[in-house]
């Protein structure tokens, strides 16, 4: 089958590779539509948890080509996508229903090989049933779904006001489900003029150019600073000058992905004097339906996201793309008709 495949750090090419063998629980699905991840882009630079050679992609879907002896629940030709993330289910994480956490956990396109092919294989127990869904859009869900679990982790008061460094295609989908969850004000802060326009579309009350003069502009909208603070960038800088844009009892949310081994300074008397709260949200967990149901509802738009849509063959072509064009959102691959 084709395959895109990274075969070390800062080298990714379309190759072949053999069909996944299906194990008595999994299930072979036939990729459709798969999309390119920050994630996947620190994994091409070697910044992030992973081995090579290695075909990434994890936001995926597709159909179901074959099922294990024990699968039950899925037949050939159902339409799907699939959580990437494979907790042990026996860890002390995992027993704690934190699978997100899970001390072994596997994840497609990460730790085992991904979606940037024409098939990938995964446990009966990750897939999940899509509908009448398209398949670009269903393979959002995946990145919908971090969204949810972070959301899971918060608590935003009816009326909120928010802050989202970065209007990318996580910003953008912040912004709706923020705005959903209760916020009354979304500001968005991005350096890309039509990105800004896209997410004062798709649900922010207002946006900010990121410039010497955005703080300002911030102030100007939120004199006190913001409840809730978000940043969508994975920029060191950009988390760290975040702290100042918090009002007194302000919750800062730590969602984009840095590379593994950055560091970032606060005041520590800060966080302690104005009961501020610092949190984290890494992946999913068991946020999936909830992901589909949102885009089924009509509640979040994914569609408008994708910039790109790119046969498998221009995997190269997609990756430099996802780094450098300035009008880039989502880039997806089309991987099979």
């Amino acid at each position: 089958m084709k395959a895109g495949k990274i075969e070390a750090p800062g080298r990714i090419a379309l190759g072949s590779a053999e069909i996944p063998q299906v194990g008595a629980d999994d299930v072979l699905i036939q990729v459709r539509a798969a999309g390119i991840c920050g994630t996947d882009i620190h994994i091409l630079k070697g910044e992030y948890e992973a081995k090579y050679p290695l075909i990434p992609g994890h936001e995926f879907s597709g159909v179901v080509a074959g099922v294990g002896e024990r699968v039950t629940r899925y037949k050939v030709g159902d339409r799907v996508t699939a959580d990437p993330n494979i907790p042990c289910n026996r860890c002390p994480a995992c027993q704690r229903n934190e699978p997100n956490q899970c001390h072994n956990l596997a994840a497609v396109g990460v730790t085992r090989d991904g979606a940037f092919a024409e098939f990938v294989t995964v446990p009966e127990s990750s897939v999940f049933h899509i509908g009448n869904m398209s398949f670009a859009a269903a393979a959002l869900v995946e990145p919908l779904a971090c969204v949810a679990w972070g959301l899971e982790r918060l608590r935003v008061l009816p009326g909120a006001s928010v802050l989202i460094f970065g209007a990318g295609p996580m910003g953008c989908l912040l912004a709706q489900a923020l705005r959903y969850s209760g916020a009354s004000k979304v500001v968005a802060v991005d350096i890309v003029p039509h990105r800004l326009a896209l997410v004062a579309e798709l649900g922010a009350t207002a946006t900010v150019v990121g410039d010497d003069h955005q703080t300002t502009r911030l102030r100007a909208i939120e004199p006190n600073g913001f409840d809730l603070v978000v940043d969508a960038t994975g920029i060191p800088q950009v988390l760290q000058d975040a702290f100042q844009y918090l009002r007194p009892r302000g919750t800062l949310w730590v969602f984009g992905v840095t590379p593994n081994d950055a560091r970032v300074s606060f005041l520590p008397y800060e966080v302690f004097r104005k009961d501020l709260t610092v949190i984290g949200s890494f992946a999913v967990n068991r946020t999936f339906q909830a992901s589909i149901a949102l885009i089924e509802g009509g509640i979040v738009q994914v569609e408008p996201l994708i910039s790109h849509s790119l046969p498998i063959e221009d995997i190269a072509k997609g990756f430099e793309l996802a780094q450098f064009d300035p009008g880039r959102m989502k880039v997806q691959f089309q991987i099979t008709p």
